[in-house]
C-alpha cells in the first residue's frame, strides 16, 4: 500500500476518545494525557487524530528504527525496539524524534536543536539577513535555534555605506527576537539562543538589551565568558575587549574593569534570570568535535536551552534514559541499581540514536525535495535550500546523538539517597560515568559493524580531555577505538526534558523535586449536595480544594502503607514530606554550592553540555549569584542559569518595586491628541481557519490603537507577508471626515499606502475597534484591556471572532511576568498563570497557551 492511500485508509479518532483512551493509559494523570495528545499524538493539518494512545506511538517509532535495523548487521526486532521504548519506561526520544518518526503528515525535521553563523567574521547586511532566513526555515520545521552575534561588528564602527556607522549588536537581536516570535510552531513559537563573547565591545548592551520591557522577549540570551576575563575578575584588573574578538590586530580594542562588566551580569541575573553563562573555554577546550575545528566542526554558540554546543549548521536530536526505571524495589531498604540493566540500555540507547540519524537524513531528502517542488523562484528558494544541503552534510558527515538522561532526582530518592548530599553527588557521578563509558564504547562497535564517521582522526583526538579521561578510566575501549574508531562525533546529553518527564511522570532532567506535594483547586457547584467548598473566591466562584502528590512521592506512600486518597491537612503534608526521602530535596532546598560542584564532576564525562538552573529563594543576595557563578567556572561546568524565585525577564516584583511598577502603569504617558504618524506593528493570526490581520499604532513602543479584521476576504486587507511593520497615518477625507492610512516600504524602498483601514473592516468592528483604542490611549493596562475585552458579551459570532483576534493581538505587549487574573490552568487548573512572551504559562505545571 502506497503512503498516498495509507494515509486515507487509516482510522481516526475523536480528540474526547483519543483523551479518554489516553487518560486511562495515564491512570488519570489529566496534565500527562493532554501533553502527549497535543504534541505527540500522530494528526494532520486539518486535526484528524490517528493514534489512540502512547502505545499506538511507540509502535510507530517502533517500525520506523526496525526498518533502519535491517540495513545492517545483528538487527534489532521491532519487538526489541518496543520493549524499550513502551510505557515510556525506559527509553524515551524527546519531542521532534517522538513527534515526526514515521509521521506522514508532515515534512520536518527530527532534530531538537540547530546552531547557525556565517564564516569568519562576515557582518554584512547580506549575511545577517542570511541568518535571520535561515531561522525562521529552520523554526517552522519545529527546530529550536542557536547563533552567535560576535561577528557583528560594534556600534559606532565605520561602514562603507549611507548609514556611515554601525549600529551594533542589539537591534539585529531585536530582528532575531521578532523573527522568532512571528514563527508558529504547531501552536508553539520557535525557541531561540543569543551569544556573545564577552570580548566583544558591545558586550555591555547586549547583556543589558533584555532589561527593558518589551525588548528581545523571543530569546534566550547568554554571554560566552573566556578565563582570561575570569582571571581578570578574581584579580580585580583590567580586561581589553576587541573587534574581531580575540584579534591580534583588532579594529577596535576598549580596555575595561572586568568586575563592573561582572557584577552588571550578575545584577541582571539575580533581577531578571538572564543573561546565562557560557565558560567559552572550558566548552572549545573539553569539545571533542572541536578537534575537527578547520574541517567545519569550531563551535560557535548553543541550542536554546545551552545543553548543545554546536558549530554552524550541525544539529541534534535527543533521547532520555529514564534514571528511575533501573532502580530495583524502590523506596525499601532493599533498593538497588541494576548496572547491567542499565549498561545494556545505554548501548541500545545510542544505537537507536544513530538509527534515528538515518531516518533524520531521510526527512531532510524530503524538505529538499519539497523545496525544489514549491513554485516559487529558484533565486528566492535558493538560502532554504543551500541551508538543508549543508545540515544535510553535517549530520551524514558527524552523525552527532544526544543521549541524555531524565528522573536524577526520584532515582536518587528510590535509592534512599538525599539529592545534593555527599553520597548523592557521588552516585549520580557514577551513573553518569557509566553513561559515557558504554555509549562510546557502543559508538566503537557500531563503528566497527556500520563503518566510522567519516573524518574520524584519532591524532586530532589524542590530547582531547574527555577523551583521555575515557582512556584512563576503560583502556580496552579505548584501544577499540583506535582500532575500529567511532560511528559519531559527539554522543552526550543532559536536557531539561520538560513534557518528557510528564509522560515519565517523573522529575526531570538533572534536577531534583520541584514540590512533592502541593494543592489545586477545581471549580464546583456549590448547590451540589455532594460537593465540597473550601474556597469562595473574590466572584463568588466556589472550589473545592484537593492535594496533589508527585508521582514517585505517591509510590513511596503506597509502598509504606499510607493511604493516598485521604484529604491531607497541610500539617499533615508537611509530616509526611519530613518522613520522605524527598525531605530537603527539593529545587529550593538543596544546597547550592553542592549543586554546582555536582553539575561540575559530571560535566567531565558529558561530552556536550548540561541544561540546570540552580533555583534560588527571592531574598538571596547578588554576592550568592556572582559567588555561584564562580565557582561553576572553577568546578568547570560548561555554562549555568541562576533563577530567583520571582524573577522574570525585564519585570520588576518585589513588594516594593511593584509599587513603583503600579504607578507607572496606572498613569498614561500618551499625549492627548493623536500625532499624524504612528509607527505600527502589523500581526497575523488564524481564528477559526480565517486568516486576520491586526495593525497596532503605537508610541513609545506601547499599543495606541487597533485596527484588525479578515486579511484575505473580498474586502479585507491583503499586503505581502513578510510586511511587519510600517506606519498609520491620520488623514482627511474630501467630505472632512477621518481615515486612517497603513503605510509600508516595499522591497526596493518606495512607499505603499492602503488607505482607509478604518473602512477596509467590518463597521461593526471598528466601533469596538473605537472602544479599545479609548482604553489604550488613556494608558489602561494591556493585561486588564485583555480582561475587559475577554468579558465582552457578544451575540454575533464573527464579532466574537473578531474579540479573539484582538485579545491574541494585544497579549504580545503585555510584560512577560505579568500575572493573569481570574483565569485557571486547562492542564492543572491552576490559577497561578503569567503571561510570557504573549501566552499564558502555568507556573504549576509549565503549559503554555497561546491565542
Amino acid at each position: 500500500m502506497n503512503t498516498e492511500l495509507a494515509q486515507k485508509t487509516a482510522k481516526t479518532y475523536s480528540t474526547d476518545s483519543a483523551f479518554e483512551a489516553s487518560l486511562k493509559y495515564f491512570k488519570n494523570d489529566e496534565l500527562a494525557a493532554r501533553v502527549w495528545l497535543n504534541k505527540y499524538a500522530l494528526k494532520d493539518s486539518e486535526g484528524n487524530i490517528y493514534e489512540l494512545t502512547p502505545n499506538d506511538m511507540h509502535t510507530r517509532i517502533a517500525k520506523e528504527i526496525a526498518r533502519v535495523e535491517k540495513k545492517y548487521a545483528n538487527p534489532m526486532s521491532e519487538k526489541e525496539i518496543f520493549d524499550l521504548i513502551k510505557d515510556f519506561k525506559y527509553i524515551v526520544p524527546q519531542g521532534s524524534p517522538m513527534a515526526g518518526i514515521g509521521n506522514p503528515y508532515q515534512i520536518g525535521s527530527l532534530s531538537n536543536c540547530f546552531v547557525i553563523g556565517n564564516d569568519g567574521n562576515s557582518d554584512s547586511y547580506g549575511g545577517i539577513m542570511k541568518i535571520d532566513q535561515e531561522q525562521v526555515q529552520l523554526m517552522k520545521r519545529r527546530g529550536g535555534v542557536g547563533h552567535d552575534l560576535s561577528h557583528i561588528r560594534p556600534k559606532g564602527s565605520a561602514v562603507k555605506n549611507s548609514a556611515l556607522t554601525s549600529t551594533g549588536i542589539v537591534p539585529f537581536m531585536e530582528r532575531y527576537s521578532n523573527s522568532t516570535r512571528e514563527v508558529a510552531q504547531d501552536g508553539r513559537r520557535g525557541a531561540l539562543m543569543l551569544s556573545v563573547s564577552i570580548n566583544h565591545p558591545d558586550s555591555e548592551d547586549f547583556i543589558n538589551a533584555k532589561l527593558e520591557q518589551g525588548k528581545v522577549t523571543g530569546a534566550n540570551v547568554s554571554v560566552r565568558i573566556d578565563d582570561e576575563f575570569m582571571k581578570a575578575v578574581k584579580n580585580d584588573s583590567d580586561y581589553i575587549q576587541k573587534y574581531p574578538v580575540f584579534s591580534e590586530n583588532p579594529k577596535v580594542s576598549k580596555t575595561i574593569k572586568a568586575n563592573a562588566l561582572w557584577k552588571k551580569i550578575v545584577h541582571n541575573a539575580w533581577k531578571s534570570a538572564e543573561p546565562g553563562i557560557l565558560f567559552w573555554d572550558t566548552i572549545i577546550n573539553e569539545s571533542v568535535p572541536d578537534c575537527y575545528a578547520d574541517l567545519g566542526y569550531k563551535t560557535v554558540s548553543t541550542n536554546p536551552c545551552g545543553e548543545i554546543p554546536l558549530c554552524p549548521y550541525d544539529s541534534c536530536r535527543l533521547l532520555a534514559i529514564n534514571l528511575f526505571s533501573y532502580v530495583e524495589n524502590p523506596f525499601t531498604d532493599k533498593a538497588a541499581f541494576n548496572f547491567d540493566l542499565f549498561k545494556k540500555h545505554v548501548a541500545a540507547a545510542q544505537r537507536i540514536m544513530d538509527d534515528i540519524i538515518d531516518l533524520e537524513l531521510e526527512k531532510i531528502d524530503n524538505i529538499i525535495k519539497k523545496i525544489d517542488q514549491d513554485p516559487e523562484l529558484d533565486e528566492v528558494k535558493a538560502t532554504e535550500r543551500n541551508l538543508w544541503l549543508n545540515i544535510q552534510r553535517k549530520a551524514e558527515e558527524g552523525r552527532r546523538t544526544g543521549v541524555g538522561i531524565t528522573a536524577e532526582g526520584d532515582m536518587l530518592a528510590a535509592l534512599g539517597i538525599q539529592y545534593g548530599s555527599k553520597a548523592g553527588n557521588a552516585f549520580s557521578l557514577e551513573v553518569h560515568k557509566t553513561i559515557a563509558i558504554e555509549a562510546y564504547r557502543a559508538s566503537v562497535h557500531l563503528a566497527k559493524d556500520r563503518g566510522a564517521f567519516s573524518i574520524f582522526d584519532v591524532e586530532r583526538e589524542k590530547n582531547n580531555p574527555f577523551i583521555n579521561r575515557l582512556k584512563e578510566a576503560d583502556s580496552q575501549l579505548y584501544y577499540e577505538m583506535l582500532e575500529y574508531g567511532r560511528r559519531n562525533i559527539a554522543l552526550l546529553t543532559i536536557a531539561p526534558t520538560g513534557t518528557t518527564s510528564l509522560m515519565t511522570q517523573t522529575t526531570s532532567g538533572i534536577e531534583p523535586v520541584f514540590m512533592p506535594v502541593y494543592k489545586r483547586r477545581r471549580k464546583v457547584n456549590p448547590n451540589d449536595n455532594d460537593a465540597r467548598v473550601d474556597f469562595v473566591d473574590e466572584v463568588g466562584d466556589s472550589w473545592e480544594e484537593y492535594v496533589v502528590f508527585h508521582h514517585r512521592f505517591k509510590q513511596w506512600m503506597e509502598v509504606k502503607g499510607i493511604d493516598t486518597t485521604k484529604n491531607f491537612s497541610q500539617t499533615e503534608i508537611d509530616k509526611l514530606i519530613k518522613k520522605s526521602p524527598y525531605y530537603k530535596a527539593t529545587s529550593n532546598d538543596v544546597d547550592w554550592l553542592s549543586k554546582v560542584s555536582m553539575q561540575g564532576a559530571i560535566q567531565k564525562w558529558v561530552d556536550h553540555s548540561i541544561s540546570v538552573t540552580i533555583n534560588l529563594p527571592n531574598d538571596v543576595s547578588e554576592d550568592l549569584v556572582g559567588e555561584l557563578y564562580l565557582k561553576a567556572w572553577e568546578v568547570g561546568c560548561k555554562g549555568v542559569t541562576v533563577y530567583r524565585d520571582g524573577s522574570r525577564s525585564g519585570v520588576l516584583i518585589s513588594n516594593e518595586d511593584n509599587k513603583e511598577e503600579k504607578a507607572d502603569t496606572t498613569l498614561t504617558a500618551f499625549p492627548i491628541k493623536r500625532p499624524q504618524v504612528l509607527e505600527a506593528d502589523v500581526v497575523r493570526f488564524q481564528n477559526s481557519k480565517e486568516k486576520w490581520i491586526a495593525f497596532i499604532g503605537l508610541i513609545d513602543e506601547k499599543p495606541y490603537e487597533v485596527f484588525t479584521g479578515l486579511a484575505d476576504d473580498e474586502d479585507g486587507i491583503l499586503i505581502p507577508r513578510w510586511v511587519n511593520k510600517g506606519v498609520i497615518i491620520k488623514n482627511k477625507d474630501e467630505d472632512g471626515s477621518t481615515r486612517y492610512d497603513f503605510q509600508y516600504k516595499n522591497t526596493r524602498g518606495y512607499k505603499t499606502t492602503i488607505e482607509g483601514l478604518s473602512h477596509k473592516f467590518n463597521p461593526e468592528f471598528w466601533n469596538y475597534a473605537k472602544l479599545i483604542s479609548s482604553t489604550l490611549r488613556h494608558g489602561m493596562p494591556i493585561d486588564k484591556i485583555v480582561d475587559l475585552i475577554n468579558s465582552l458579551q457578544l451575540d454575533s459570532e464573527s464579532i466574537n471572532t473578531w474579540k479573539n483576534g484582538v485579545v491574541r493581538a494585544l497579549k504580545r505587549y503585555v510584560a512577560d511576568g505579568t500575572k493573569a487574573k481570574g483565569q485557571a490552568c486547562d492542564n492543572c487548573k491552576s490559577e497561578n498563570l503569567i503571561y510570557q512572551e504573549g501566552c499564558l504559562t502555568c507556573k504549576d505545571c509549565g503549559s503554555s497557551k497561546c491565542g
